[in-house]
């Protein structure tokens, strides 16, 4: 069977690194972006000069004619989809609850948690055994502040990725007897775009890598390599897994020693 992904959100950080693994390992890749069409076709040139067979397909998830037309790009320059990757995230910003503003919020929303939904759908619809389709395997991409709260500033991010989580175990359970397989994995802070500022805040990004236990910031391919493996037949019977690539999870602060 031939294996075809769609990663959205493909034009870097996690998105790039899981297209640049996938296809190493023989998927057929479709990167999706929406404004970064450079990095997007670059990453597509790098796979094709490697062997590999990508595209690069521009697409708004937060618009479902935007994601209806990726997905029909899919069917016809790759074939039949067997693999989704939801990477498209929206970051927001460093806001306290006494600013929010309703339209940030909607953005926010209408990428990370309708966006992956509107894309799972069209998935499940080509992926479904009911459908015709050979089954296959759906990763979302959500983050460990969906169990903290977030840090404070970003308690908009974690509620969205929250509702990325919820989504993931229900519609594991829903297809699970169509032949298709539903997790996520869920990342500590990792060195992408959206937290760029920090690679040029020396203070920050101490800060943050004291508050978690192994001591530092994942690289995106430490967290593109779990999601291989939840792609494949390895994590054959993992559904409705909530995978934290985490270093370990949150801390406040060290425990002290009894005296």
């Amino acid at each position: 069977m031939d294996k075809v992904l769609v990663v959205t959100g493909g034009s870097r950080g996690i998105g790039a690194e899981t297209a640049r693994l996938a296809a190493s390992r023989g998927y057929a890749v479709a990167v999706n972006y929406r404004e970064r069409a450079d990095a997007a076709q670059a990453l597509v040139d790098e796979i094709q000069s490697a062997g590999g067979k990508a595209i690069a397909v521009q697409a708004d998830v937060a618009k479902s004619a935007d994601v209806e037309r990726l997905f029909d790009t899919v069917d016809r320059e790759l074939g039949r989809l067997t693999a989704f990757v939801n990477s498209a995230g929206h970051g927001g910003g460093y806001v306290r609850a006494k600013d929010f503003d309703p339209q940030v919020l909607d953005v926010i929303m209408q990428v990370t948690i309708v966006g992956a939904m509107v894309s799972a759908r069209e998935a499940v619809r080509r992926m479904a055994l009911s459908e015709g389709g050979q089954g296959g395997v759906i990763v979302n991409v959500s983050s460990m502040a969906s169990t903290i709260g977030g840090r404070p500033g970003r308690t908009d991010y974690a509620a969205a990725k929250s509702a990325v989580d919820s989504f993931t175990v229900g519609l594991a359970k829903e297809v699970a007897r169509d032949g298709i397989r539903v997790n996520a994995v869920r990342p500590a802070v990792t060195m992408t775009d959206m937290v760029d500022q920090l690679r040029h805040d020396d203070e920050a990004r101490a800060a943050i890598a004291d508050s978690i236990p192994i001591n530092r910031i994942a690289e995106p391919i430490e967290v593109a390599q779990p999601i291989m493996w939840l792609l494949s037949d390895e994590a054959s019977y993992v559904n409705g897994c909530l995978l934290d690539v985490s270093g370990g999870g949150f801390m406040v602060t060290e425990l002290k020693k009894p005296k």
